[in-house]
């Protein structure tokens, strides 16, 4: 008989680098001008409806993985994203976390996030979200001054950011969150002070974003109209060093692009994304990331990478999955030659970037091997790219061009 601790040795790499469960909740109070994720604004949404069916969905993956040489496996983190998961009820986050616990083993420190807004209604719910399981919560700060609070859509005022924050801090053992910068307008000195403000409130991690324009948004559709105009490329440039600064200063360095943490208090579900490990995602338009051996001698050492994706409709995911069991809508091979490039488009990400050892458990080469040489130099004469005998890493100047970067190394 071989022992959960026997067979984790025995599964894919990938699983080895980490296994997490991605749960989608995909409504909100109101979408915001800036958002593109795949949220929706319901009047009425039936809990018991959708804790059934995200659960059905679970138990779908965990028979998946049952079948396909996924014993062993150990969860490693559980993410409540969305939209807006703190709407949820907090029965339904405490009966998908019993299940995941049911289905497979996990690490003794098990990091559960629950994404949240900061407004008075979710807010008074940590509490009982905290006694659900959820142990760590990322807020949805975005601002820390009004005016830009409302320019962003926000339903909160930064008096209910600063009350969200400390309510956290009394119910969770971790918190963290997100604000967004290089507004139309903005300067340093008001940003710094932002950045200040918002490292004296004493989170170990934060998650800064520069405010981009995407298609499908309100905002995309202003500044089609000409009445929203972003901030200057070069002025965007100075906000985003003198971030990297001032955290680097508070000891919260950019350990990924847009993230900061101490040393320690990374998100580790996050961490499981960009160095490639496996994943389950559930709900709508939820994508997942599977290494299965399939019990079949004919799959090879390096196992068979899956993709999958929910289906993106609400209401479709909801009916699909009390009719069939489960709404993949897609569930295809990854490629070796696509193992190497998702790997590199997440892992370059990182400060530390990827460790060679696992671009070669992932796809059975080496990285030099898979890359051209010339343009590899090339990066790497330009101060763009580092490779040494263990790793290969973005610079700093790198990261910030980072799609420019993969684009040509990948072409």
């Amino acid at each position: 008989m071989v022992t959960s601790m026997q067979s984790s040795t025995l599964l894919p790499a990938a699983a080895r680098r980490g296994f997490g469960i991605y749960i989608h909740w995909p409504f909100c109070l109101k979408k915001c001008p800036y958002c593109d994720f795949n949220s929706h604004v319901r009047e009425d949404v039936s809990q018991e409806r959708w804790r059934a069916a995200l659960l059905q969905e679970l138990d779908h993956y965990a028979e998946i993985l049952k079948k396909s040489g996924g014993e062993g496996r150990i969860v490693s983190s559980i993410f409540f994203g969305g939209g807006t998961p703190s709407l949820m009820a907090p029965e339904t986050a405490g009966a998908l976390i019993d299940r995941i616990r049911q289905h497979w083993p996990c690490r003794n420190d098990l990091e559960i996030t629950l994404e949240a807004n900061p407004t008075s209604v979710e807010a008074g719910k940590f509490a009982a979200f905290a006694q659900a399981g959820i142990n760590r919560v990322s807020l949805g700060i975005q601002s820390l001054n009004d005016d830009d609070l409302r320019f962003l859509g926000r339903e909160h005022s930064a008096q209910e950011a600063f009350k969200a924050i400390d309510i956290a801090r009394q119910n969770f053992e971790r918190f963290s969150f997100d604000l967004i910068y290089a507004r139309p307008e903005q300067n340093l000195t008001s940003w710094r002070q932002e950045l200040d403000r918002a490292l004296a409130e004493g989170t170990e991690h934060l998650s800064l974003y520069q405010l981009t324009i995407e298609e499908n948004t309100a905002f995309h559709g202003a500044r089609r109209r000409g009445e929203l105009s972003e901030l200057n490329p070069d002025k965007a440039a100075e906000l985003y060093d003198i971030t990297n600064e001032i955290m680097d200063k508070n000891g919260l360095p950019n350990y990924e692009i847009s993230n900061y943490a101490r040393i320690g208090e990374e998100s580790r579900h996050n961490l499981t994304y960009w160095k490639y490990g496996d994943y389950i995602g559930i709900g709508p338009g939820a994508h997942g990331r599977l290494t299965l051996s399939d019990n079949d001698p004919l799959v090879g050492p390096l196992g068979k990478k899956m993709a999958t994706r929910q289906h993106r409709a609400p209401e479709i995911w909801l009916d699909t999955v009390e009719q069939a069991g489960h709404a993949t809508r897609t569930y295809s091979t990854v490629s070796i030659e696509e193992r190497f490039e998702e790997m590199m488009m997440m892992g370059l990400r990182l400060e530390e970037g990827i460790s060679l050892k696992a671009i070669i458990e992932e796809t059975g080469d080496e990285f030099k091997n898979l890359v051209n040489h010339t343009k590899l130099k090339q990066l790497c004469d330009e101060k763009l790219l580092i490779t040494n005998a263990d790793r290969v890493l973005a610079t700093p100047s790198g990261r910030t061009r980072l799609n420019s970067l993969l684009s040509f190394l990948l072409a």
